[in-house]
């Protein structure tokens, strides 16, 4: 049943009856519209005073643990701290602006947007951004299209229909491929924990579309015959893909551009300190050389005569989100670089590196691939890495990422970032050098400490139970 619009009608009991008109003009009650599954006779809501509901909140947020609460180093992940600023930014009245205006009422937000375009392609080395994708995968997957798109217009799309991943690449990016209709080429790792050049050199042909490549890699390992790989992948005529989830150990000292990528995804929840979004607003810019400028998706932002206008590029792809992208988001990231500048930005890139370097030598796990950059992936050895991970939350800090990526045994992939000072490593170390001595009975009872305690993370995600209500209802 299809409804055009509701009107109010006022009977002589002083009562205010919602109707809908449906579309032949025969009016209908509102109760009549909703299945008797989706009506209830009563709502019985608890009776609570303002203080009491406030401890309520205040109690569930202090039961979570967030960047705001310890350290917390998820290998890969980046989970810097979100500093308050940028949220100010993003809050001032000026920032409230509807996407859909006209462009002569809107320079600011279009000269902010154009800014952004500018320092992202400058800090990745490339010559065009969009800001459209809405998360770091998102961006990953705009790019692939990107990349089809440039062989089609070359007469090379049903040729070209493989991309290559390497065995320690981030699971988005097979899954990114896939979905962009490719498929998907493994390539192992050489003993040091690099690109294998001979295997890569066997696995590029005519149907290569295109190389996803982390810079450094999953290992924090830089790629050091990365200008070696680009000139592989593009003698077979196929693009070189920078997936930006390390870019923060790069920052002011290389550039993905100057090493031969001709696409890159920027991951501004890791490497600009926007929050990450937990499935909420995110942003996810791409940028590519100038050959692939074209296909960007719509609309770009331009300057001309002065003033800033959107565009459309020549061959885009189209939209992959609403508008210029998530504004508040793109916002933050702006505030973000604009404040630390270049020689900040640097200086987050060389104490991510240092305080990675300075954690790995104080604790007792062996690291078996270095020199490593911004991360480091240690073995637990003959422990479970889970149980080490549940552990570590009865010492009051967040595990690292574990069991990924497999090339490593039990592993513990772990990244401080550059905001955590030496106390708050030490406090780290300590953990992780206090559950390496523990037995296995104690690991495999842990966590003790935390509000909810030990859970079977397989079942909870493979029977899914998203209602208060209890399992004996």
């Amino acid at each position: 049943m299809n409804y055009t619009q509701a009107k109010w009608e006022h009977d002589e009991d002083d009562l205010y009856e919602p109707l809908l008109s449906e579309k032949d003009g025969a009016e209908v009650e509102i109760e009549a519209a909703l299945p008797d599954e989706l009506t209830r006779d009563s709502l019985d809501l608890p009776e609570l005073s303002e203080p009491e509901l406030a401890r309520h909140y205040t109690r569930l947020s202090q039961m979570n643990y967030g960047i705001d609460s310890g350290p917390y180093p998820l290998g890969s992940c980046t989970m810097k701290y979100n500093p308050k600023f940028t949220e100010d930014v993003a809050a001032l009245p000026g920032a409230s602006v509807h996407p859909d205006r006209s462009e002569g009422s809107v320079q600011g937000t279009l000269e902010l947007l154009y800014g952004l375009q500018d320092y992202l392609a400058r800090i990745g080395g490339m010559d065009a951004v969009s800001l459209q994708p809405p998360a770091g995968a998102a961006g990953e997957f705009t790019g692939i299209l990107v990349a089809k798109a440039f062989h089609e217009a070359n007469g090379e799309g049903d040729q070209r229909t493989e991309i290559i991943v390497p065995d320690s690449a981030h699971g988005t990016n097979p899954a990114s491929a896939a979905l962009g209709g490719y498929d998907v080429v493994e390539l192992p790792s050489a003993d040091d924990g690099r690109v294998d050049i001979e295997a890569l050199e066997a696995a590029v042909g005519d149907s290569t579309a295109l190389f996803m490549l982390t810079n450094p890699n999953t290992l924090g390992l830089f790629e050091r015959d990365i200008e070696r790989i680009a000139e592989i992948v593009h003698e077979a005529g196929g693009l070189l893909y920078y997936d930006g989830a390390n870019l923060n150990a790069l920052l002011g000292r290389a550039r993905p551009g100057d090493m031969g990528f001709d696409i890159m995804h920027y991951n501004v929840h890791k490497t600009f300190a926007t929050p990450h979004g937990g499935g909420g607003p995110g942003a996810g810019p791409i940028g590519v050389r100038e050959k692939l400028a074209e296909f960007l998706p719509a609309p770009r932002v331009k300057k001309m005569n002065g003033t800033y206008e959107r565009f459309d590029p020549e061959r885009t792809i189209g939209k992959v989100h609403g508008f210029t992208g998530n504004w508040l988001v793109l916002i933050k990231t702006y505030a973000y670089i604009a404040r630390l500048g270049d020689e900040g930005l640097s200086d987050a890139s060389a104490k991510a590196v240092l305080n990675a370097n300075y954690l790995a030598s104080q604790i007792e796990y062996d690291v078996p691939f270095s020199p490593f950059h911004h991360e480091f992936v240690a073995s637990a050895g003959d422990q479970d890495a889970a149980d080490v991970a549940k552990r570590m939350l009865d010492y009051g800090v967040h595990p690292p990422t574990t069991k990924w990526p497999e090339i490593v045994s039990e592993a513990l992939m772990t990244e401080p970032t550059e905001i955590e000072n030496r106390e708050t490593l030490d406090e780290l170390a300590d953990a992780f050098n206090a559950v390496i001595a523990e037995d296995d009975e104690t690991l495999e009872a842990a966590p003790q400490k935390t509000t909810a305690k030990r859970i079977d993370q397989a079942s909870a995600a493979r029977n899914l139970r998203l209602s208060w209500h209890s399992l004996d209802d």
